[in-house]
Parts: structure tokens; C-alpha cells; sequence
């Protein structure tokens, strides 16, 4: 999500918003003995034994670690920090920021510099904010206008999934192939909205309720889907009752998401209906763990992995800059976030951390076999994702 309102990705600040609101083993056969009746001369082949290789196992420990960063880079231009990021760390994925009006084949070029750059046996993930309203990165040329969550929820569902693939063939001309959005996020009503400033407060939510919203940001992943880019349901447990910004202040408490309620309930749907990501928030939730923010729980990770049964890959919120994550330092943040069950370190709004935070997670796996179970893991999730990209 972005810096400034999403709490994560980065992005300027915005405006006001209008006030309406892995593949398995095979098994080798067994040998036949030749028939009895067949010609001494001519028994029949014997099969050959086979096995699937492991990607993993194919990459190198630095390749892995790389496979679990995402890194930010102004949607306008190719940064050399985030360049370097791919070809010397061999980072996994890129975030374009801030904000672009220059237009589909302009963001072509940009990506460009990057995806020359990944090893081809890597597909490189190429990601951004693309949700609508004060919340789109790239607009200009090729880009339509997308609205508010909040008035795209207007929407009847089929017209809402047209409209979302549209947008979505949009990114994939411009070589964007997964996209941090939908905002799966319950507002508490429509009546306090403003009071909660990373969603209500700018209309990024498709609705008040578990029915609407999982209709709704699920026909706009649907789309994404048929556009060929993988949509990411954001922040789970749930941003829509907290009363400030994890981007812009520390210690955000939820008071009222709990591990049975409708804020969680609602990925239930949504992940079931086809391949997705999902961004862990970095609020602090009391009434499941109220110790340390949501991306360096294992209760919370542990939640979505267990009790929803999601199996895709898990995206922190950004780790580079927000305020809610600014006591522990960026190599503590990637460690702790990974050894939570996070499986891709978002380093949206400050990508000059990234460094410290790679080789803080590779030295880790160097010397604790348990971390570097995670990450092998983690890489696993990752590679079969990008294999199955819808």
C-alpha cells in the first residue's frame, strides 16, 4: 500500500477524497519383467525413472533470500538503488511508487530496465498501487481514470469485473503483472468513515460489510485475474477501525477485529476464488495479539495460514518507512517479519534499507537451519506463485 495514505506502498500525498463515499515428486515406476511369451529379443523397454526437479533447490541461498524482497523504484524512472537490487541481490520483485502520469508505454520502458536484468528461470514481479481514487500510481496515456473503491462498489458486480480486467489489460501493457489491490478491509460504518484515516477517510473501501465487501473487491480481483494480473487482498486482519495511519504513527491498536469476526471471515471467499496474494497489516490487533504489530505475529500470520487456509504467498505492508515499524531496525524488521510466516518484505517507500535488511535475512539462514527452513519455504511460495500466475 502507499507510503503516505496506504500504509505501505509509496506514494505522494494525496488530496481529499470526495465525501460520498510447488510441483510434486513422481514417483518412478516399477520395471516390468518382459512377458513370458514375448520374444527373447524384444522385451519391453523398461521406463525410465524420473523426478520433478525442485525450483528451489536449483537456486542458490542468495537467490532465495532475494526471492523474498520487493523493492520500490519511482513509477517514473528506473533508480539505481532498485537496479541493483535486482542484479546484485537478486531481488525477487520491483514496486513502482509515488505517482506517474506519463502513461502506459512510458511505464513500459521503465519496467524494461528491470525485466532485462532477472534471470529468465526467475520471472521478475513487477507490482503497484492500482486501486482507484487518491490511490492510483499510474495514470496518463493508456491509463483510465479509476474511481474510489467506494463508488466502483456502485458498480453491479459483472460491469465492476469488466471494468477491473480493463484496467487490468492496462497494466500488463505496461508490464505491471500483480497488483496490491483490492482493499478487502471492513469500514466500521459509513457514518464514521473519516474517522479512519488509511481507508474510510479516503474511500478506499468497497463497503460496511463482510457480503458487500467480499462481492465487491472480489469482482475487481476476478478482473485482475483475466487481465493476467495477480491481485493482493490488503490488510489483513483489517485496517477499517483503527484511528490513525501505520504509515504516519507508531503503536496504531485495533480494539475490535477478532480472530472469528467478519474482518477476517471475509478472505475466507475471497481467496477460494482463485490465485491471490495477501498483505498483512502493521497494526497491532489486542484481541488476537496485542504484543507486537500484525507482520511480525505468528498468531496473526499463523491465523491466515491455519483458520482461513490460505497457502499463497504473504506480502508485509511496507517495512521500509512506516512509523508503526520505526523501533526495530531494518534488518530486525525483515528477520522478525519472516520468521512471523511473511514471505515477501515490501521495501516500498524507502528502498535505500533494502541492502541491510537482504543481508541481515542471508545471514540468518547461514546459521540457524530453522530460519533457513522459512526461507526455503517462503522462495517455494513465491516460485509457484510466479509459475501460476493467472
Amino acid at each position: 500500500m502507499a507510503a503516505s495514505i496506504l500504509a505501505g506502498c509509496a506514494a505522494s500525498p494525496p488530496a481529499s477524497p470526495a465525501s460520498s463515499a510447488s510441483s510434486p515428486t513422481v514417483s518412478p515406476s516399477p520395471v516390468a519383467s518382459p512377458s513370458a511369451s514375448a520374444p527373447a529379443t524384444s522385451p519391453s523397454p523398461s521406463p525410465t525413472s524420473s523426478r520433478t526437479p525442485d525450483p528451489v533447490a536449483a537456486l542458490s541461498l542468495e537467490q532465495r533470500v532475494g526471492q523474498l524482497f520487493m523493492v520500490g523504484t519511482p513509477a517514473t524512472a528506473a533508480s539505481p538503488g532498485a537496479l541493483a537490487a535486482v542484479e546484485d541481490r537478486h531481488a525477487g520483485g520491483i514496486f513502482l511508487s509515488g505517482r506517474s502520469t506519463a502513461g502506459v508505454a512510458a511505464t513500459a520502458k521503465v519496467v524494461s530496465r528491470f525485466t532485462s536484468l532477472a534471470d529468465p528461470d526467475l520471472p521478475l514481479w513487477v507490482a503497484t498501487d492500482q486501486e482507484g481514487g487518491e490511490v492510483q500510481v499510474l495514470r496518463g496515456p493508456g491509463f483510465d481514470a479509476m474511481p474510489y473503491g467506494i463508488r466502483q462498489a456502485d458498480l453491479p458486480s459483472g460491469r465492476l469485473r469488466s471494468k477491473a480486467e480493463a484496467w487490468g489489460r492496462e497494466l500488463a501493457d505496461a508490464g505491471v503483472n500483480l497488483d496490491l489491490a483490492p482493499v478487502a478491509d471492513i469500514v466500521t460504518s459509513r457514518a464514521t468513515r473519516f474517522d479512519n484515516p488509511p481507508i474510510g477517510g479516503y474511500g478506499r473501501q468497497y463497503g460496511y460489510d463482510a457480503s458487500t465487501v467480499a462481492d465487491k473487491a472480489g469482482a475487481f480481483a476476478e478482473g485482475m485475474r483475466d487481465a493476467g494480473i495477480l491481485p493482493t487482498f490488503k490488510h489483513f486482519p483489517g485496517l477499517g477501525h483503527v484511528s490513525a495511519n501505520t504509515d504516519t504513527a507508531a503503536d496504531v491498536v485495533d480494539t475490535t477485529v477478532t480472530a472469528d469476526g467478519p474482518d477476517v471471515e471475509v478472505y475466507r471467499p475471497l481467496i477460494a476464488a482463485g490465485p491471490s496474494a495477501v498483505m498483512v497489516s502493521s497494526a497491532i490487533y489486542d484481541r488476537i495479539d496485542g504484543s507486537t504489530p500484525a507482520v511480525f505475529s505468528p498468531k496473526v500470520v499463523g491465523l491466515l495460514r491455519s483458520e482461513v487456509g490460505f497457502d499463497g504467498v504473504v506480502f508485509s505492508d511496507d517495512l521500509s518507512a512506516a512509523v508503526a515499524v520505526s523501533a526495530w531496525s531494518p534488518a530486525d524488521r525483515a528477520v522478525t517479519a519472516i520468521s512471523a510466516g511473511v514471505d515477501v518484505v515490501l521495501v516500498s517507500a524507502k528502498p535505500s534499507v533494502f541492502p541491510a535488511m537482504y543481508d541481515a535475512v542471508l545471514a540468518k539462514a547461514k546459521t540457524d537451519p530453522r530460519f533457513a527452513a522459512q526461507v526455503d519455504a517462503a522462495a517455494a511460495r513465491v516460485l509457484a506463485a510466479k509459475a501460476d500466475m493467472p
